[in-house]
């Protein structure tokens, strides 16, 4: 059981920027619903950290919302179904909660209901002026043990800006100053015209609907079932041995961990769901434009720099070809996006009358309904947390013991995330139908094991 002790509303410590400020197109495809993240720790000095835990993270919020004046703000509605953000400093929002369980009755830390207490509570039946962009929960287990879940409005930061406002913030609750140089906050950098063609240079496929199963005329069979979350692990070694494999059909550079992991994923999936040899089955990747943009964005751009593209292929062919097939289309919808494919992108959505129809979602609201596409059965969506820095957020209590998603949304959501020992290991929280999960749970593993040798 959970309770909650106390709500506070953290303002700023210094007058920031006051005003509008416009999203980029990149923020508004976004949901701007919430991403919970979650940490856990188990502290060694429990006696200190229980009486001051709170106080330290109060004050030291105040100070990193100096620098990160916008999550302290508002989103509203503008014409067209955008959304503009509103820095009028009206304050995140803190809970303190104290828990009856221990840190060891959340097993593997894998996503599942019994996680959602550890999120603040969010009403979604607020007005969207109203809504906090940030919103925070720190829960006291009786182990000692604490967890901290951010959970923070996508239409404003990606992953990676969360990383820096996180470690930033854990920086300075620890004593430390803040970071310089700050968060740059100007979306202009990916509006300016002159870096822009007059209209879209390419078709954006995906900005279309995914498939659905040959059988079906649309998804609503599929998005009403129920579905179960999973986390799976795999060792330095059991990657090494998938990017070997990969590696013997695929041509050009190495197979990458990433690329090999999730086409590892999508030929499990496509197996343990029985897919039709001519169904058509899409992968849905994030990929940040900070480095593939002329000129770059800074470092320290502060917001959305990622864009959805999409692996599409048949079915049977995923299943039947080596695993250096899936790879490769993996790696060929990821190469797609070069600067002038995301220059393009950004153009196609500014021309659009009416930017809801593309908002993409990734949980369903507090009201029960799906918002946004749906990447269920026979697709996926997978986030690879690869590279950030998910592991550096040490509020004075030592480093996390487990990082990551607070939630999982629909079938077929999944992301690959670094083990937290700097070991080489890798953790995959997914969720899928119950019917489903039983035979990709066999094929994952065996599947390594025999070398991809088994027929179907």
């Amino acid at each position: 059981m959970v309770k909650l002790v106390g709500s506070y509303t953290i303002i700023p410590a210094q007058p920031t920027p006051a005003g509008k400020l416009c999203l980029s197109e990149l923020d508004q495809v976004k949901p701007f619903t919430h991403a919970p993240i979650i940490y856990f720790y188990r502290p060694s000095n429990n006696s200190i950290i229980l009486s001051s835990a709170m106080d330290t993270m109060r004050d030291s919020l105040s100070k990193v919302l100096v620098q990160f004046y916008p999550l302290a703000g508002r989103l509203q509605w503008i014409e067209g179904r955008r959304l503009e953000l509103d820095c009028n400093s009206m304050g995140a929002q803190l809970f303190e909660a104290e828990s009856d369980a221990e840190i060891s009755d959340f097993g593997d830390f894998t996503p599942t209901p019994k996680m959602e207490d550890l999120i603040p509570p969010i009403d979604y039946t607020l007005p969207i002026n109203e809504l906090p962009i940030f919103l925070v929960q720190l829960t006291r287990f009786s182990c000692g043990g604490i967890s901290v879940c951010a959970a923070i409005s996508h239409s404003v930061i990606d992953g990676f800006s969360s990383m820096q406002l996180m470690n930033t913030w854990a920086k300075v609750s620890r004593g430390g100053d803040l970071d310089t140089p700050p968060p740059l906050i100007d979306s202009r950098l990916l509006r300016r015209s002159e870096h822009y063609p007059a209209a879209p240079r390419f078709k954006h496929p995906e900005f279309s609907p995914p498939p659905v199963l040959i059988d079906r005329t649309d998804d609503r069979e599929e998005r009403m079932k129920e579905t179960t979350v999973i986390m799976f692990e795999l060792t330095r070694d059991q990657v090494e041995k998938l990017k070997k494999k990969a590696n013997e059909t695929l041509t050009g550079r190495p197979c990458s961990r990433n690329e090999a992991i999730a086409a590892h994923i999508w030929r499990c999936a496509s197996k343990a769901r029985q897919l039709k040899y001519e169904q058509p089955t899409m992968m849905r990747i994030a990929v940040n434009s900070r480095k593939r943009l002329r000129p770059p964005l800074p470092d320290n751009y502060f917001g959305n720099g990622h864009l959805h593209t999409y692996a599409t292929s048949l079915a049977g062919e995923l299943m039947e070809k080596p695993l250096g097939f899936a790879a490769s289309r993996i790696r060929e919808a990821v190469e797609r996006m070069t600067d002038e494919y995301f220059k393009s992108a950004i153009n196609f959505l500014r021309r659009q009358e009416d930017l809801g129809a593309f908002r993409t979602g990734f949980h369903r609201d507090a009201v029960g309904r799906k918002q946004g596409d749906f990447l269920g059965n026979p697709n996926l969506a997978i986030t690879s947390w690869l590279g950030l820095p998910i592991h550096g957020a040490d509020f004075g209590w030592g480093k996390p013991i487990y990082m990551g998603p607070g939630k999982l949304g629909f079938d077929g959501r999944s992301f690959i995330i670094p083990g937290p020992n700097d070991d080489g290991s890798i953790i995959i929280p997914l969720r899928m139908i119950p019917a489903h999960m039983e035979g990709f749970t066999k094929f994952f593993y065996d599947d390594i094991v025999s070398n991809y040798e088994s027929k179907l």
